[in-house]
């Protein structure tokens, strides 16, 4: 076992991309410190297994080496990190905390200035691929802090991942996910739009899917909404409605930060909210073509 494999981890939410991340780490014998939030049996799991389980995020802080956060939102991470009894106010003086999941990059940059207060460091990294992925170690990390500190996180992230990237300082991560999925959810409500004007037409969606694979438009997104589409498996992606929603409304906020437009950032965040509106929020993007075609097939037509 590699020396760095000693290290005390803290993991914060382990929901279907944490659960998979701590699962992995503990099959590499590191040590888990966690914490209940909605859903017991991710943490009956992992204390099964050896993980230590606490009753604050403080109390969390109070022992970790690197404290690992894979929650839903900014408004989340700022719970944990500045409520009552959050890291900030047990965090030892050396602590690492990476923060894995999409947030908005401001928050990112004042949480780290308030981490480097307490003497401590914090990287933003959030994640590429899905839990299946996490399960074997073959995540895409795009990581971002100071380079003393990727050098100090790397070979815990190469335990998670296939491809670790160091893409820049403290935010980058944050700002390059938030493109990253606008590009992808631009993409998922366009097939998945394509998908359901082919049923009007008449066209098979797999006739649609072979023609368009065959050239330039084929990507790893499209084979994800045909398996939804074509295939009913809803579960290649498995990743919300609702948070695919999340993330372009954070795109958006990023545009405005920077005082400009984002052309097509309303477009897509008025299909997914639509979706999310009607109640489809809980439910996969891989389905997002079902609501596109049940919609259609509601409307009056000449």
């Amino acid at each position: 076992m590699g020396d760095h494999r000693s290290t005390n981890i803290g993991f914060i939410g382990l929901g279907l991309m944490g659960s998979a991340m701590a699962a992995r780490l503990q099959d590499l014998e590191y040590q888990l410190t966690v914490i209940a939030h909605n859903n017991r049996a991710p943490i009956d799991a992992a204390v099964a297994r050896g993980a230590i389980e606490v009753q604050s995020y403080g109390a969390l802080a109070a022992t970790a080496d690197i404290i690992m956060l894979c929650v839903d939102n900014s408004t989340t991470v700022e719970t944990v990190m500045r409520g009552d009894q959050g890291i900030l106010s047990s965090i030892r003086a050396g602590t690492l905390v990476i923060d894995f999941g999409t947030s908005l990059p401001g928050s990112t940059l004042a949480l780290a200035q308030a981490c480097k207060d307490k003497n401590c460091a914090m990287m933003d990294a959030p994640l590429g691929r899905t839990p299946a992925h996490a399960k074997d170690g073959l995540l895409n990390i795009m990581a971002a802090g100071d380079p003393a500190d990727f050098t100090r996180a790397k070979p815990v992230l190469d335990d998670l991942g296939e491809n670790v990237f160091h893409v820049g300082p403290i935010g980058a991560g944050h700002t390059l996910k938030l493109i990253n999925n606008f590009m992808s959810m631009t993409f998922t409500c366009a097939m998945s739009e394509a998908f359901a004007m082919a049923d009007l037409a008449g066209l098979k969606r797999s006739m649609l899917y072979e023609v368009l694979a065959a050239g330039p438009n084929h990507s790893g997104m499209m084979d994800f909404i045909k398996a939804g589409a074509v295939d009913k498996d809803r579960d290649k992606l498995a990743f919300s409605i609702a948070n695919g929603l999340k993330d372009v409304r954070y795109y958006g906020k990023m545009a405005d930060a920077f005082a400009v437009q984002s052309f097509l950032g309303s477009a897509i965040k008025n299909a997914l909210g639509s979706a999310d509106s009607a109640g489809w929020g809980d439910r996969y993007v891989t389905e997002l073509v079902d609501y596109i075609a049940a919609t259609y097939s509601k409307e009056d037509r000449p």
